[in-house]
């Protein structure tokens, strides 16, 4: 009987964790979607079909998901010495190194998803999707952790 009463709390979080999980990927879609309408440099999703290209973004935005999650911290533990120096500005360029990352990644899977050149399309890449992705946590539901 005791199982059957815990079961509730943990599907609920279960639940809950997906939902979160969906949101920040729809997040980083709209982000990695705005960059490369206003950053030169970024292509994203050069097909004609609607379907094709939202499927393109989805995946996009879901391995910068999974490159944030696994390889972004052990990036930034590397990077501290260059971090403390530079008061946290080195972010920028930790960001645009996991652009580049998602992009060879998605390249390699055969998604249409480039970047032309480290510094000024990865790194400017990285200010936008920042302040979208910032922008767009604030406004919708989920868990802001």
């Amino acid at each position: 009987a005791s199982r059957g009463h815990r079961a509730g709390p943990d599907r609920r979080a279960r639940i809950r964790c997906v939902k979160t999980f969906l949101i920040k990927i729809g997040i980083n879609a709209v982000a990695l979607w705005v960059a490369a309408m206003v950053v030169p440099g970024i292509a994203l999703g050069e097909s004609k079909d609607l379907g094709s290209n939202l499927i393109t973004v989805l995946l996009v935005a879901l391995i910068f998901g999974l490159v944030n999650a696994i390889v972004r911290p052990i990036a930034k533990l590397f990077a501290l010495p260059a971090l403390v120096l530079t008061l946290g500005l080195f972010i920028f360029v930790i960001n645009a190194l996991m652009l580049v990352l998602t992009s060879y990644i998605a390249g390699k899977l055969g998604l249409a998803f480039s970047i032309s050149e480290f510094f000024w399309s990865a790194v400017m890449g990285a200010v936008v999707i920042t302040a979208v992705s910032w922008f767009l946590s604030i406004i919708l539901p989920g868990d802001n952790s």
